[in-house]
């Protein structure tokens, strides 16, 4: 009995140590939840910030972006920045979006603001670059709604020793000349590769380096760039009416009031900034001689329309034309037709006709509309368009329509006057190429097929085509400005 007490008083104690293990145990569990509350607290704050900061800055840039573009009402002007001229190298814009209170001044080293980042791209202080500025559409909230926070955005020609690559591969980095992005570059097997280049080329235009810094009160920053360039088809014209194929199929209409003057009533003599087009303009051209044959057996004799043939050139005006590369394939053809698709203000499905065309389509907000398939120009009326004019399908057109820029007809590549009204003009450029087969494919060899324009006309017929350099021009304006890279800069 002794021992037996004696046992159990050597176990006394043992439900007070596991109690306190337990108590310490939840202690443990307890502080590390604290912490780690803390932590994910710190750590949403911080996403937080960084997220807001992060799209402040990229607020700028799309803000900047856009405002390069001619058809954006706050659009900075053709005497600030164009993407038809090349902007100066050394020279900068910036846009410049303050809130109540704010000093921003990016040129001046003593500013809480100043441009670091230049200097570190093309190794002279910002100070020391011919800038202009432009207040955002944010700027001093004059909206009274809460706007992004960025501070400023820069704006300026890019250069190998700006985004640091070798664009040329010429063993350095150089801060001149300009560079460069050709949509219709082409690799050593003579495929299109669209690429950055140095200096320009016939088909290319300025890569722009457009920077944006935003910055929080408690000190939080980032600054984001993009490397972009302006989205054009960047065509030229040598015709009023171009048939690019080989062994085309033309078919005038049997009228004597039908034209295509490649002479416009002063159309032609409209191309700023130099006046008339520095080359032949043809009413027909054709990249095939035995096409001008074609063409010439499609003209009527009775009565004779001949005469109705103007441009450069004998009467008729008919020529064999050397196109620009990318309309001289297939491949380029339809990296046109892909680009257009991609830009336009509207694209509308096959089958469709003028009453699907966006309403706010007019002379002085001209448009870029891509038809995927089939379209029908006057089925219901006898409109008026303005612009560029993408139909992948057959296009038909009423006789009394009207548009005002380029047409390109590129794909199944036929183009089919219908009757409806009279004295329809298309004043500015036609272009018909075949890069599709019956089934919708591309076409497996290096040129377009024949272009085919048709006559169905047996009473009133339209005016015709009449070559318009001032509406080709317009209708080329730029479609978007393409981010050709983006990428954070670290601070």
């Amino acid at each position: 009995m002794k021992k037996d007490r004696k046992k159990r008083r050597s176990e006394s104690g043992i439900a007070l140590l596991i109690a306190i293990f337990v108590l310490l145990l939840i202690s443990v569990v307890a502080i590390a939840l604290l912490v780690s509350s803390g932590t994910e607290t710190a750590l949403g704050t911080n996403y937080r910030t960084s997220s807001t900061v992060y799209y402040a800055a990229m607020a700028g840039l799309e803000e900047a972006r856009g405002r390069l573009l001619p058809k954006n009402p706050q659009y900075f002007g053709a005497s600030i920045i164009s993407p038809t001229t090349t902007f100066p190298l050394g020279q900068t814009l910036y846009v410049i979006n303050r809130l109540p209170g704010d000093n921003i001044v990016p040129w001046d080293p003593s500013n809480t603001y100043y441009d670091y980042e230049y200097q570190t791209e093309f190794g002279t202080p910002a100070s020391g670059a011919s800038y202009q500025s432009q207040p955002s559409v944010w700027d001093n909230n004059v909206q009274n709604i809460p706007g992004p926070i960025y501070k400023w955005v820069r704006i300026n020609a890019a250069t190998e020793q700006s985004i640091f690559t070798q664009v040329n591969a010429s063993g350095s980095y150089s801060n001149s000349p300009a560079l460069f992005f050709d949509p219709a570059h082409v690799n050593s097997s003579g495929n299109p590769w669209p690429s950055v280049v140095v200096g320009p080329t016939s088909t290319s235009v300025q890569a722009l380096e457009i920077t944006s810094l935003a910055e929080l009160p408690n000190g939080t920053k980032k600054v984001l760039q993009y490397l972009a360039a302006p989205v054009t088809v960047n065509l030229t014209f040598p015709a009023a009416l171009i048939l690019d194929g080989y062994s085309d199929v033309f078919s005038s209409p049997n009228h004597a009031s039908w034209v295509v003057q490649g002479s416009s009533d002063g159309g032609d003599s409209a191309c700023s900034p130099s006046g008339p087009v520095p080359y032949p303009v043809y009413a027909v051209g054709v990249p095939d001689h035995p096409d001008v044959t074609n063409v010439i057996n499609g003209i009527p004799t009775s009565p004779n329309e001949t005469g109705n043939f103007t441009g450069t050139g004998s009467t008729p005006s008919i020529a064999q034309v050397t196109l620009s590369p990318n309309l001289q394939n297939v491949q380029g053809l339809n990296q046109i037709s892909q680009t257009i698709m991609q830009s336009a203000d509207a694209v509308l499905p096959g089958g469709t006709n003028e009453t699907n065309l966006p309403s706010a389509m007019s002379s002085s907000n001209p448009m870029t509309i891509a038809v995927q398939g089939d379209f029908t120009f006057g089925a219901a009326s006898t409109p008026t368009g303005y612009g560029l004019l993408l139909v992948t399908g057959n296009f038909m057109y009423a006789s009394g329509s009207n548009w005002n820029g380029i047409v390109l007809v590129i794909g199944k590549g036929t183009m089919t006057t219908i009757e409806n009204g009279a004295g329809g003009t298309f004043n500015g450029a036609v272009l018909i190429a075949q890069t599709l087969d019956s089934s919708g494919n591309l076409l497996a060899g290096p040129h377009p097929g024949p272009g085919t324009f048709n006559d169905t006309l047996s009473g009133s017929v339209g005016r015709g085509f009449v070559y318009n350099c001032a509406w080709i021009q317009q209708a080329q304006t730029s479609l978007t400005y393409k981010v050709l890279s983006f990428h954070e800069i670290r601070q």
